[in-house]
């Protein structure tokens, strides 16, 4: 008799969800993607996706017994149950196990899910910044990966294979590097009454904030068809992207440079952190729609090199470390839910 999983990938924006039959390797059924914060609660949106399909039609999800399911779910996951970092929810596996009759319910920590599905990525889906492509055995690996939020996770070799191990990293002290980031350290701890993080910096939700940045504090000369576009855009942080990469804006151009070469920092800190000299997974959405910049750099900033690897490089005496490990950019946009379901496979 087959056997069917849930996998899920639950962020601050969008809770993804897929069914899978589980053979020798898991077979996508269904797929769906759900706005997170148009629900009170997970339970909530596993019954609309469990339920109603897009087009009004009962899906597979409400004929079949799933037997296993896996939730990456972004925040501090304790005793399987987890209060999210960038929604109201509180998520209990155990509660989720009884209302929905699945035997085994497992939340994982987002970017262990997410560092699952990039691993066993196909080359295809990879894309080389730095030294190669991480290894996939012998030494321990990171993943940090830019969002709603900024998430960060480990995969140590144990001499056999990689045990995962879940962390809050990207919540540890912003350590500024530059006059600029100093700047921007001392604007946002007024802005935000105290602590601030790397999540408030490199989290692909606070592009527009690092835009504002350089017109308000820095003074950068903007035209106002240019700041009433951002303004005016559904999704203002892709609007500056999209600015950045188009050269149209130097006032964008300096914040995505800001954030490549911040995002970039954090990532070699990673790397010395758990000595993970076996290479870095740079996942999320916004890292493959910039594959390109944190690769090369803008396009129109061709006579420098990519802030980021720059960043990621400068680490002075431990820069031989760094200087061998492998960077890639996973493009596979199901990462999260394909490590999920793999996770959800091996319980059945």
């Amino acid at each position: 008799m087959t056997k069917h999983v849930l996998a899920g990938d639950i962020g601050g924006t969008h809770a993804r969800f897929a069914l899978f039959e589980v053979d020798e390797t898991p077979r996508l059924v269904h797929g769906g993607s759900l706005d997170s914060r148009a629900y009170p609660s997970l339970e909530k949106a596993m019954d609309e996706f469990l339920s109603v399909s897009a087009k009004g039609k009962k899906t597979a999800g409400s004929k079949i017994r799933i037997a296993a399911a896996s939730l990456g779910i972004a925040g501090p996951v304790v005793d399987q149950r987890v209060k999210t970092t960038n929604l109201p929810w509180t998520i209990d596996a155990r509660k989720l196990s009884k209302h929905f009759k699945i035997p085994e319910v497992t939340l994982l920590n987002d970017l262990i899910a997410i560092g699952m599905g990039a691993i066993a990525s196909p080359p295809s889906k990879l894309t080389k910044v730095h030294a190669g492509r991480p290894k996939k055995s012998g030494a321990n690996l990171a993943v940090i990966a830019a969002g709603t939020g900024l998430g960060e996770a480990l995969f140590i070799w144990d001499g056999k294979e990689h045990v995962a191990c879940p962390s809050e990293g990207a919540h540890v002290d912003f350590a500024p590097r530059t006059d600029v980031e100093i700047q921007l350290f001392t604007e946002l701890r007024k802005e935000l009454r105290g602590h601030v993080s790397y999540e408030r910096i490199v989290a692909a939700s606070q592009i527009a904030r690092l835009y504002r940045f350089f017109l308000t504090t820095m003074k950068v000369k903007e035209s106002k068809a240019v700041t009433a576009e951002v303004g005016k855009a559904e999704d203002p942080n892709a609007a500056v992207c999209d600015l950045a990469v188009s050269g149209k804006s130097e006032a964008a151009m300096r914040a995505i440079d800001l954030w490549s070469s911040v995002y970039g920092a954090e990532a070699g800190n990673l790397v010395l952190k758990t000595l993970a000299t076996g290479g870095v997974y740079v996942c999320g959405g916004v890292s493959a729609r910039l594959a390109k910049v944190l690769v090369d750099g803008l396009p129109a900033r061709k006579d420098r090199a990519s802030p980021f690897v720059a960043a990621f490089l400068d680490k002075g005496r431990m820069g031989h470390l760094v200087e061998a490990t492998p960077v890639a950019i996973c493009t596979e946009p199901r990462a999260g839910l394909l490590g999920a379901a793999a996770h959800a496979a091996g319980r059945v």
